[in-house]
């Protein structure tokens, strides 16, 4: 894999789009291309850091993410250091935890200077409403993860996981995490339809009470932007295992963009 962005002159841009980005999986055991995809990313940053206002990374930037104390994950160096430059120079950026990473706590406020939200919000960006969410524990078709999710936030358990050895508890977590996508088979699920499909579904229920002009979701792992009742629209943002996508606001119109790749 061989990166392409595009390298046109950013002079004298103004720094007035919002962008959104899921599902990076940085560090997944279950793709041998990490680094590739990791400097593809940092080359991104670094792209739209010529006209971003803000950054919303919308979950799972990490296959795993848990925090110590006193340990930093190994494999994420350049990644961690490129948002500490932007955030530094001024970007805004806001990281909705997903299920693989919502173990976040501290350094990314503390040391980067990133605002970590965990659960679902709504926010006013441009005169428009956003519903801002990675997506896990919203479908309501979905039990058995419900309850799973109870299980990965509560204090007690996350208290037992913390006391394993790092290498250990590292092992378990990449183990289970490629042994699940193995099992599928692939990275890109299909939509089930606008019945089945449960973020779909959950859009529409909010919808009934309160008017939301995009609904900006991660966690499937698909590219979709539906439109919905009373000119809201359904934003799936797709993931950078297969997508290598990511979605702008220019402050009128939200469009799904991706990476331009060739093989070497």
């Amino acid at each position: 894999m061989e990166k392409h962005l595009n390298n046109q002159s950013h002079t004298h841009l103004t720094k007035d789009k919002i962008y959104f980005i899921s599902d990076v999986h940085l560090g997944s055991k279950a793709f041998d291309n990490n680094k590739e995809r990791e400097l593809l990313f940092v080359d991104w940053l670094s792209e739209i850091s010529q006209d971003a206002k803000q950054l919303f990374i919308m979950g799972d930037l990490f296959d795993y993410w848990f925090e110590y104390k006193s340990v930093i994950p190994r494999g994420y160096c350049r990644t961690l250091g490129k948002l500490a430059e932007l955030s530094d120079n001024g970007l805004e950026i806001h990281f909705f935890t997903g299920n693989h990473d919502l173990w976040a706590k501290g350094f990314f406020e503390e040391e980067i200077g990133i605002k970590v939200h965990h659960k679902e919000e709504i926010w006013e960006l441009g005169g428009k409403k956003f519903y801002l969410a990675h997506g896990d524990g919203l479908d309501p078709f979905d039990k058995g993860y419900k309850l799973l999710k109870i299980a990965f936030t509560s204090r007690f358990l996350q208290w037992c996981y913390s006391i394993l050895h790092p290498n250990f508890a590292n092992w378990i977590a990449h183990g289970w995490s490629s042994k699940r996508r193995r099992k599928h088979k692939v990275s890109t699920p299909d939509f089930k339809g606008e019945d089945k499909e449960g973020l779909f579904v959950f859009a529409k229920s909010v919808l009934i009470n309160t008017h939301i002009d995009y609904f900006i979701f991660g966690h499937r792992h698909l590219l979709l932007d539906l439109p919905l009742e009373k000119k809201s629209r359904f934003i799936l943002l797709g993931d950078w295992l297969s997508y290598f996508s990511y979605g702008v606001f220019d402050g009128t119109e939200f469009s799904l963009k991706q990476i331009k790749l060739r093989k070497e």
